[in-house]
Parts: C-alpha cells; structure tokens; sequence
C-alpha cells in the first residue's frame, strides 16, 4: 500500500508506473496469485500447502477455479484427500483431467463446495445444502458426526480466511 500512496503523490512521474510486488501479481493472476505470509490462507493457499490435497489442487487447477475459490467467500468446501481419489475405479481422475472432460470435472468440483460457512456444530442430522452446481448433498448424523451423502465421512476441519475446508475421505459424485 505503500509504494500505491508514494506513485498517488508523485508529481513528476508522467507517465504510470508497473506495481511491483503484491499488487503486480493480483494484477497478473487474480487474487489466487497474491503472495500474503502474514494473513490466514484462503482455501487455495491451505489445499497447496497440503501434501494430502495435491489430487484435489491439480483438479482445481486444471478446472480454473483457483481463482474462484480464492476469493472473499465466504466457502464451506468439502475436500476429497488423495486416498478418496484413490477410491475411484482406475483411470477415473486421469480422465477427468482431460480437456474434453473439463465440464464434467467442474461438475464433480463444484458438487464439493457450498457458498456460505457451516460449521460443524451446525451440522444436524438430515440437514441438506445446495451446492454451487445446483444439486444438494445430505447430512446425517452417526454416532455424532457429520457424514456426507451416508458414507463421506470428516476427517480434519481447518478454518480458511475465506471460509472453512472439511477434508473427507471420500469423492462425493453428483448423481
């Protein structure tokens, strides 16, 4: 912000500036492209740093919805680990990396993201959510705990700046 209020001031300067830094790659790549060690990480940031995640992350990537679900939210994902992906029949997550399945892929990822936060304690047997693709998943209650559609089931929660991430143990397929 500071190098923003020094070019706002300069009466020298004739012509603008490049932003460097910061600003310089929001400019360049939205805001899933800014640098920020201080703040919380948002979705995106906190899936990358998750070894656990990388499937999910070169699914997002590939969809080009980083940039989506970097922004303010709020998002309440639902986040497959690798060992979910390896659930599915052979091939299955190379296929839908493919140019040609790129709908079906976005189909299958926005299945896993709500806009709006639920907490966990909010989560109540029955309780059903509308997802960014249209469709609704259902929770239930066993023993307590949240599960997903009757069989995903939550394995870590961890707060975002820009919502919360649920990592389960399971692809939820829209049907």
């Amino acid at each position: 912000m500071l190098g923003f209020a020094l070019l706002s001031c300069s009466q020298n300067e004739s012509k603008p500036t490049a932003p460097s830094g910061d600003v310089a790659e929001a400019t360049l790549h939205g805001q899933d492209g800014i640098v920020d060690e201080v703040s919380n990480p948002n979705i995106v940031q906190l899936a990358v740093k998750n070894p656990d995640l990388s499937t999910l992350v070169t699914a997002v990537q590939t969809a080009n919805l980083a940039t989506s679900l970097s922004n303010a939210g709020p998002f309440t994902v639902f986040a497959p680990l690798n060992a979910a992906f390896d659930k599915l029949p052979a091939g299955t997550v190379d296929g839908l990396l493919k140019p040609d399945k790129a709908d079906d892929l976005n189909e299958i990822l926005s299945y896993h993201t709500y806009v709006g936060v639920i907490k966990e304690d909010q989560m109540t047997d029955g309780l059903r959510l509308g997802m960014v693709n249209g469709k609704s998943i259902t929770i239930t209650l066993q023993d307590g705990k949240p599960v997903i559609n009757g069989k995903a089931k939550i394995v870590a929660t961890v707060p975002a700046s820009n919502g919360i991430v649920y990592a389960i143990d399971e692809v939820l397929l829209p049907e």
